[in-house]
C-alpha cells in the first residue's frame, strides 16, 4: 500500500470514536498524525465552513484563523471549529491585511464572493503564502486573465478550486478516457445538470450577474473545465441559448431584480474538433448530473443522481460500453461515506489533500492559474452568446478585450 493508501486508511481509524477511550500512549492504528501546515480561511459561508471540516478531515493541516466582515458567518464558523478542534482556539482577524500576512500561517483559503477575488487575491499573494482560490476565479474574463498575470511568477502554491475533477465518477473517468484510453479518441463531450435553484447568500449576490459573473460562470465553470479538460484543447467558437423561465422572476434585493439564467444550453468547439453540449436546468425537484463521452472505439457515461427518494438506489454510476472491441464496464465509483459527506461527494476532501501534497512538493495534477481562466472564458462566452444571439469566436472575443492568450 502507498504512503498515501496507509495515511488515509489511517486518518478513518484515528477519526472512529470507538477508540476515544484510549490514552494517547496506547494509540497506534488509532493515532492521529500532527499536522504540519496552519492556514487560514478568508470567506466563512457554506463553502468556507466547508473547507475548514475538510481541512481538519485531511490531518496534515489545521484552521489557525479566519476573517470575514459578516459577524454571523464569523460566528457559526467559530461554533463548527470547536466541534471540529474544542481543545484549540481561533483567531478571528478584523482586517484581511492582518489574516493574510500572519507569519504563524503557511496558506490562505479563499472563499468569499466571486467579485471579491481579484482584490484579495491581490493582497494576498504579497504575503507569499500558500494559495487555495475557490471557483470562480474571477467574474470576467478581464479580471481572471489579470489573475494570471498576477501570479505568473508565484513561487508558493497557488490552487484554483474546480475540485469537480475529484469526484469520484469524474477521477475514474480521467483514468478510463485518458490514462488507459478505453473509449479510443474522445469525439463528443455531453454534460447535463438538473437541480434545485441557487441557495441564499449573504446579500444575495448569486442572485445577480454583475455579482457573481452570470449563471454560466459561477455554477458552470466547473463543467467548462471538465470540457476542456477531456477535449485536451483550446475552444474556439461558442454558442449558446438560455433564459430566466422559472426562479427569482420576482425576486428583489434592495431594489434590484435578479438577471441570471436558470437555464440554457451550450456547444463550445475545440480546435481539434471535438465538440461538447451542456444542459443546464436550474428548477429541477432533484439533483441530477451526467457526462457522456464518445469516443472512436466507445462510449462512456458518467452520472450521480441525489434524488429524495425512500427507494434504494446507486448515487454514483459510470458506465463503459465498448461494443464488440473491447469490454463492458458498470460500475459505481464512491469514496468512503464520511468523506463522501463531507462536501461535494468528497471533492473537495480530494482537492485538499491535492493542496497539501503540491505544499510537500509531490507531483500532483491539479487545476491551474490557465485552467481557471479558461473555464471562465468558456462560460463568459456562452454568457455573451445568449445576450448578442450568435456564435461566439473565442478569438474574436479576447481581441477585442485586448487579451491575446492563444
Amino acid at each position: 500500500m502507498s504512503q498515501l493508501g496507509k495515511k488515509l486508511k489511517n486518518r478513518y481509524i484515528s477519526r472512529n470514536p470507538k477508540f476515544d477511550y484510549l490514552p494517547d500512549q496506547d494509540r497506534y492504528l488509532s493515532k492521529s498524525s500532527q499536522p504540519k501546515y496552519r492556514f487560514n480561511l478568508i470567506g466563512c459561508g457554506n463553502i468556507g465552513r466547508e473547507h475548514m471540516k475538510v481541512t481538519f478531515m485531511e490531518e496534515r493541516a489545521v484552521i489557525h484563523g479566519i476573517y470575514d466582515p459578516n459577524p454571523s458567518s464569523l460566528k457559526y464558523a467559530h461554533q463548527l471549529f470547536k466541534e471540529l478542534s474544542p481543545d484549540s482556539s481561533l483567531e478571528i482577524y478584523q482586517t484581511l491585511q492582518e489574516a493574510c500576512h500572519d507569519p504563524k500561517v503557511d496558506g490562505l483559503i479563499i472563499c468569499t464572493p466571486n467579485y471579491t477575488h481579484l482584490s484579495i487575491v491581490k493582497e494576498a499573494i504579497k504575503s507569499g503564502k500558500h494559495i487555495l482560490l475557490e471557483k470562480p476565479m474571477a467574474t470576467t474574463i478581464e479580471d481572471a486573465y489579470e489573475l494570471t498575470q498576477l501570479t505568473q511568477n508565484y513561487e508558493s502554491v497557488f490552487q484554483i478550486g474546480l475540485q469537480y475533477r475529484y469526484k469520484s465518477i469524474y477521477f475514474e473517468s480521467i483514468h478510463e478516457a485518458l490514462e488507459r484510453k478505453t473509449i479510443g479518441d474522445i469525439k463528443l463531450i455531453s454534460i447535463t445538470e438538473h437541480r434545485p435553484p441557487f441557495l441564499d447568500k449573504v446579500n444575495q449576490w448569486n442572485k445577480f450577474s454583475k455579482y457573481s459573473g452570470g449563471t454560466l460562470v459561477e455554477k458552470c465553470c466547473h463543467y467548462f473545465d471538465l470540457m476542456n479538460f477531456f477535449a485536451q484543447a483550446k475552444p474556439v467558437q461558442v454558442m449558446a441559448v438560455g433564459d430566466m423561465a422559472v426562479n427569482f422572476k420576482d425576486f428583489q434585493y434592495q431594489h434590484e431584480k435578479s438577471d441570471i439564467l436558470d437555464h440554457a444550453i451550450v456547444t463550445v468547439l475545440y480546435e481539434n474538433g471535438v465538440k461538447a453540449n451542456l444542459n443546464l436546468c436550474m428548477f429541477s425537484p432533484t439533483f441530477y448530473e451526467e457526462m457522456v463521452l464518445c469516443g472512436d472505439q466507445g462510449r462512456l457515461k458518467a452520472s450521480e443522481h441525489d434524488h429524495f427518494l425512500t427507494t434504494s438506489q446507486d448515487r454514483n454510476r459510470l458506465e463503459i460500453y465498448g461494443g464488440e472491441e473491447r469490454p463492458t464496464k458498470l460500475t459505481t465509483p464512491c469514496y468512503p461515506t464520511h468523506i463522501e459527506q463531507s462536501g461535494h461527494g468528497g471533492a473537495t476532501f480530494y482537492e485538499h489533500v491535492n493542496f497539501v501534497n503540491q505544499i510537500e512538493k509531490c507531483s500532483v495534477k491539479t487545476p491551474s492559474i490557465e485552467d481557471g481562466l479558461w473555464s471562465v472564458i468558456v462560460g463568459a462566452a456562452a454568457e455573451e452568446s445568449i445576450k448578442r444571439g450568435e456564435i461566439i469566436s473565442i478569438e474574436s472575443l479576447l481581441k477585442d478585450k485586448n487579451i491575446f492568450s492563444r
